[in-house]
């Protein structure tokens, strides 16, 4: 059990791929967290900073944990310099410590963010150079501490991010393809799939394999931040107490992994794609079968099971139309499983669409892949011994309603 951490109960938000707070809201829930509600583009939740390291550790959806250090309304940027200024900055970082600042702005006295992260830095520095009588320096790219400033009609939020790199860093991916899919969201769309980590689940357009191995450390309890750090580590408050403290967290969490879980199959036609799931699938200590196959000669493995799969589209996609719909008979084969498809194309919802096996099982749930709007579509295969017997599709590649 790990040991609590005395202090002052603080703020979080987390933030989550557009789309995703639901699911994330549910995920905190079940780590043990009180939320205070789902917001646009995250969670805000509340709780000892030993929490907050849980959310980093745990979090399979959420991008940044930040720590709210203070907010108020600010009519320009002398304002909001004060309002920064006025904080303790010497509990968290010295003259020897980097710092990076970064802004967002809507319907505020301004929405130049460059000049607003500058106004932050500006009172941060200035402060420790006051008191230590040395400034720390800026880095963009690595910095000790990073902070975020939110300004919504003169509303001021300034945070501090506890994460460092993303959390969809896992550590793992050391390989991938092009245009790979966020682990983040990968983890999102197996939640969004009603997915009960029991029976077996199959992607057969994996690419670098994230959806398979995301599925694989779900389902064997491994969380997803054991392999890496985090910037609240490097923060001047995370000292000797702090530092047994979260090492007891992660050795309970290490405890909880299962060595093994349900069989999980991932294939694809690009032998390059196989090569950087293996490598990275080695990296992640994972269990999943992959195999050079494709998803135009699918046939299921299991009598009922899960498929969870990214189609390619775009730049990624050979074959427009016509593939999908003979993708489409092909997943509408796989009697007895339940199917969530992200798509990135509307092509995609069509082909689907027009295979009559195939039952919805929810409406279309929209979420973004960076910039891009997909749909989350679910449907189930009736199992055959329970009637409704799906079309089972020819051996070729070719679809006649697409000539």
């Amino acid at each position: 059990m790990v040991s609590v951490l005395v202090q002052q109960s603080m703020r979080y938000f987390v933030t989550a791929a557009k789309g995703t707070e639901g699911v994330l809201r549910d995920e905190l829930r079940e780590i043990g967290v009180r939320v205070l509600r789902a917001d646009r583009g995250g969670v805000h939740f509340d709780g000892p900073p030993v929490t907050a390291w849980r959310v980093c550790l745990e979090s399979r959806i959420g991008v940044r944990v930040y720590e709210v250090l203070c907010e108020g309304e600010v009519r320009d940027g002398n304002e909001l310099y004060t309002l920064a200024r006025d904080l303790p900055w010497e509990r968290w970082l010295s003259p020897r410590h980097t710092l990076a600042v970064g802004a967002s702005a809507r319907d505020g006295f301004t929405s130049h963010t460059q000049f607003l992260s500058q106004r932050c830095k500006d009172a941060v520095v200035d402060r420790i150079r006051d008191r230590a009588g040395s400034r720390p320096s800026v880095d963009l790219r690595d910095p000790d501490l990073r902070l975020f400033l939110h300004l919504q009609r003169n509303h001021a939020t300034l945070y501090r991010d506890l994460s460092g790199d993303s959390l969809h860093r896992r550590g793992y991916r050391t390989h991938s393809t092009e245009a790979p899919l966020k682990e983040t969201l990968a983890a999102a769309l197996l939640r969004l799939s009603g997915w009960d980590r029991r029976v077996a689940l199959t992607d057969p357009m994996c690419g670098s394999g994230t959806i398979a191995l995301e599925a694989d450390q779900w389902a064997r309890d491994m969380a997803p931040g054991l392999d890496r750090g985090f910037g609240f580590e490097r923060h001047l408050d995370h000292g000797d107490v702090a530092a047994h403290t979260l090492g007891e967290l992660r050795r309970e969490l290490r405890g909880r992994v299962r060595d093994e879980g349900p069989v999980i199959f991932a294939s694809d036609i690009d032998p390059r794609a196989l090569a950087a799931a293996h490598e990275n699938a080695r990296n992640a200590r994972s269990m999943v079968r992959f195999e050079e196959a494709d998803v135009r000669l699918m046939t299921p493995r299991a009598f009922d099971g899960a498929v969870v799969t990214n189609p390619p589209y775009g730049e990624r996609l050979d074959g427009g139309l016509a593939f999908y719909r003979v993708m489409a008979r092909r997943l509408a084969a796989m009697a007895g499983h339940t199917l969530t498809v992200l798509a990135g194309s509307p092509e995609i919802e069509q082909a689907l669409e027009g295979e009559q096996a195939l039952r919805s099982v929810a409406r279309p749930h929209q979420v973004f892949n960076g910039p891009i709007e997909c749909r989350v579509l679910r449907y189930r295969v009736p199992n055959r011994l329970h009637g409704d017997d799906p079309v089972v599709p020819t051996d070729d590649h070719s679809d006649e309603r697409a000539r």
